[in-house]
Protein backbone atom coordinates (compact mmCIF):
# COMPACT_ATOMS: atom_id res chain seq x y z
CA UNK A 1 0.00 0.00 0.00
CA UNK A 2 1.20 3.75 -0.52
CA UNK A 3 1.85 5.99 2.22
CA UNK A 4 0.13 9.46 1.89
CA UNK A 5 2.08 11.98 1.84
CA UNK A 6 0.89 15.32 3.54
CA UNK A 7 1.79 18.44 4.12
CA UNK A 8 1.55 20.55 6.91
CA UNK A 9 2.61 24.37 6.73
CA UNK A 10 2.07 28.25 7.77
CA UNK A 11 2.21 30.55 5.13
CA UNK A 12 1.76 34.11 5.29
CA UNK A 13 -1.59 35.47 3.52
CA UNK A 14 0.27 36.39 0.09
CA UNK A 15 1.77 32.61 -0.04
CA UNK A 16 5.28 32.78 1.83
CA UNK A 17 6.89 30.26 4.14
CA UNK A 18 9.82 32.32 4.54
CA UNK A 19 11.33 36.25 3.97
CA UNK A 20 13.34 36.20 0.81
CA UNK A 21 16.57 35.50 3.29
CA UNK A 22 14.85 32.38 5.13
CA UNK A 23 13.69 34.73 8.00
CA UNK A 24 11.12 33.45 9.75
CA UNK A 25 10.61 36.41 12.47
CA UNK A 26 6.86 36.92 10.90
CA UNK A 27 6.06 33.40 12.00
CA UNK A 28 7.63 33.48 15.42
CA UNK A 29 5.53 36.79 16.42
CA UNK A 30 2.61 35.43 15.24
CA UNK A 31 3.38 31.86 17.09
CA UNK A 32 3.66 34.79 20.31
CA UNK A 33 -0.20 35.28 19.85
CA UNK A 34 -1.38 32.00 20.36
CA UNK A 35 -2.71 31.00 23.16
CA UNK A 36 -1.44 28.64 25.70
CA UNK A 37 -2.10 25.18 25.43
CA UNK A 38 -3.00 25.79 21.30
CA UNK A 39 -0.83 23.72 18.82
CA UNK A 40 -3.74 24.53 15.76
CA UNK A 41 -3.62 20.63 15.29
CA UNK A 42 0.36 19.78 14.62
CA UNK A 43 0.56 17.58 17.71
CA UNK A 44 -2.02 15.05 16.68
CA UNK A 45 -1.11 15.73 13.07
CA UNK A 46 2.75 14.55 14.47
CA UNK A 47 0.90 11.58 16.11
CA UNK A 48 -0.11 10.21 12.52
CA UNK A 49 2.91 10.60 11.00
CA UNK A 50 5.32 7.63 10.53
CA UNK A 51 8.07 9.93 8.48
CA UNK A 52 8.81 12.96 7.75
CA UNK A 53 11.05 14.06 4.95
CA UNK A 54 12.54 17.78 4.61
CA UNK A 55 15.12 19.07 2.15
CA UNK A 56 18.24 19.86 3.78
CA UNK A 57 17.78 24.14 4.25
CA UNK A 58 15.16 23.40 6.01
CA UNK A 59 16.91 20.95 8.81
CA UNK A 60 19.38 23.35 8.69
CA UNK A 61 16.88 25.88 10.31
CA UNK A 62 14.70 23.36 11.82
CA UNK A 63 18.78 22.74 14.10
CA UNK A 64 18.96 26.35 14.75
CA UNK A 65 15.20 26.21 16.82
CA UNK A 66 16.93 24.64 20.16
CA UNK A 67 16.34 20.71 21.30
CA UNK A 68 15.17 18.58 18.49
CA UNK A 69 11.68 18.90 17.72
CA UNK A 70 10.37 15.42 16.37
CA UNK A 71 11.88 13.30 18.93
CA UNK A 72 12.28 9.68 17.46
CA UNK A 73 9.55 10.25 14.45
CA UNK A 74 12.19 8.95 11.68
CA UNK A 75 13.55 11.60 9.53
CA UNK A 76 15.04 11.92 6.62
CA UNK A 77 16.79 15.10 5.14
CA UNK A 78 17.01 15.36 1.10
CA UNK A 79 19.87 16.30 0.41
CA UNK A 80 22.51 15.65 -3.33
CA UNK A 81 25.31 15.42 -0.89
CA UNK A 82 26.03 13.71 2.12
CA UNK A 83 25.24 15.38 5.50
CA UNK A 84 27.55 14.36 9.10
CA UNK A 85 25.06 14.74 11.89
CA UNK A 86 26.24 16.01 14.95
CA UNK A 87 25.54 14.23 18.15
CA UNK A 88 22.41 15.79 19.60
CA UNK A 89 20.54 14.84 16.37
CA UNK A 90 18.96 11.63 17.01
CA UNK A 91 19.74 7.95 15.33
CA UNK A 92 16.48 8.69 13.39
CA UNK A 93 17.70 11.39 11.32
CA UNK A 94 18.82 9.85 8.22
CA UNK A 95 20.33 11.74 4.71
CA UNK A 96 18.77 10.32 1.15
CA UNK A 97 19.67 11.55 -2.28
CA UNK A 98 16.90 9.34 -3.41
CA UNK A 99 14.23 11.41 -5.79
CA UNK A 100 10.96 12.02 -4.68
CA UNK A 101 9.46 8.56 -6.06
CA UNK A 102 11.97 6.94 -4.86
CA UNK A 103 11.63 8.11 -1.50
CA UNK A 104 7.81 7.51 -1.25
CA UNK A 105 8.07 3.82 -2.71
CA UNK A 106 10.89 2.97 -0.27
CA UNK A 107 9.36 4.41 2.90
CA UNK A 108 6.01 2.89 1.86
CA UNK A 109 7.42 -0.54 0.83
CA UNK A 110 8.89 -0.27 4.58
CA UNK A 111 5.15 -0.27 6.11
CA UNK A 112 5.19 3.37 6.21
CA UNK A 113 1.32 4.45 6.25
CA UNK A 114 1.61 8.75 6.14
CA UNK A 115 4.76 10.94 5.46
CA UNK A 116 5.03 14.70 6.64
CA UNK A 117 6.32 16.37 3.34
CA UNK A 118 8.04 19.78 4.86
CA UNK A 119 10.69 22.47 3.59
CA UNK A 120 9.13 24.34 0.28
CA UNK A 121 11.54 22.77 -2.22
CA UNK A 122 10.74 19.65 -1.04
CA UNK A 123 7.43 20.57 -1.15
CA UNK A 124 7.22 21.24 -4.51
CA UNK A 125 9.15 18.46 -5.47
CA UNK A 126 6.92 15.92 -4.41
CA UNK A 127 3.62 17.98 -5.80
CA UNK A 128 5.43 17.95 -9.22
CA UNK A 129 5.93 14.50 -8.79
CA UNK A 130 1.85 13.81 -7.90
CA UNK A 131 3.03 12.11 -4.75
CA UNK A 132 1.14 15.12 -2.06
CA UNK A 133 -2.32 13.41 -1.05
CA UNK A 134 -3.51 16.66 1.42
CA UNK A 135 -2.72 19.63 2.27
CA UNK A 136 -3.25 21.78 5.73
CA UNK A 137 -1.96 25.17 4.89
CA UNK A 138 -2.57 27.80 7.92
CA UNK A 139 -2.55 31.24 6.64
CA UNK A 140 -0.86 33.48 8.98
CA UNK A 141 -2.43 37.12 8.81
CA UNK A 142 0.37 39.19 7.87
CA UNK A 143 1.53 40.34 3.98
CA UNK A 144 5.24 39.53 3.63
CA UNK A 145 5.59 41.02 -0.25
CA UNK A 146 8.39 38.86 -0.87
CA UNK A 147 10.11 35.99 0.08
CA UNK A 148 10.14 32.23 -0.04
CA UNK A 149 6.84 30.78 -1.97
CA UNK A 150 5.22 28.05 -0.84
CA UNK A 151 4.08 26.95 -4.33
CA UNK A 152 6.97 27.08 -7.59
CA UNK A 153 5.84 26.88 -10.92
CA UNK A 154 3.27 24.13 -12.17
CA UNK A 155 3.48 21.93 -15.47
CA UNK A 156 0.00 21.72 -15.06
CA UNK A 157 -2.56 22.49 -12.94
CA UNK A 158 -3.26 20.48 -9.67
CA UNK A 159 -7.00 19.98 -9.02
CA UNK A 160 -7.83 20.54 -4.60
CA UNK A 161 -10.86 19.26 -2.98
CA UNK A 162 -10.87 21.46 -0.15
CA UNK A 163 -11.89 19.50 2.97
CA UNK A 164 -11.95 21.48 6.01
CA UNK A 165 -11.24 24.94 7.20
CA UNK A 166 -10.64 26.19 11.16
CA UNK A 167 -9.91 29.85 12.21
CA UNK A 168 -8.41 30.23 15.62
CA UNK A 169 -8.92 32.99 17.87
CA UNK A 170 -4.95 34.32 17.47
CA UNK A 171 -6.45 35.21 13.55
CA UNK A 172 -4.96 32.08 11.87
CA UNK A 173 -6.96 30.46 9.34
CA UNK A 174 -6.68 26.54 8.89
CA UNK A 175 -7.59 24.67 5.36
CA UNK A 176 -7.52 20.87 4.59
CA UNK A 177 -7.50 19.97 1.23
CA UNK A 178 -7.20 17.12 -0.65
CA UNK A 179 -4.88 16.88 -3.60
CA UNK A 180 -5.36 15.47 -7.00
CA UNK A 181 -2.60 15.25 -8.49
CA UNK A 182 -1.27 14.92 -12.06
CA UNK A 183 -2.15 11.54 -13.31
CA UNK A 184 -3.75 10.25 -9.84
CA UNK A 185 -7.78 10.81 -8.59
Amino acid sequence: MSAIASVFIATSLDGFIARANGGLDWLDNANATVPAGEDCGYGEFMQSVDALAMGRRTYEKVRTFGPWAYGETPVIVLSRTPIVFPDEVPDCVTHSSESPEELHRRLSSEGAKKLYIDGGVTIQRFLRAGLINELVVTVIPILLGEGIPLFGPLVKDIRLTHQDTKTFDCGFVQSKYKVHSIGKD
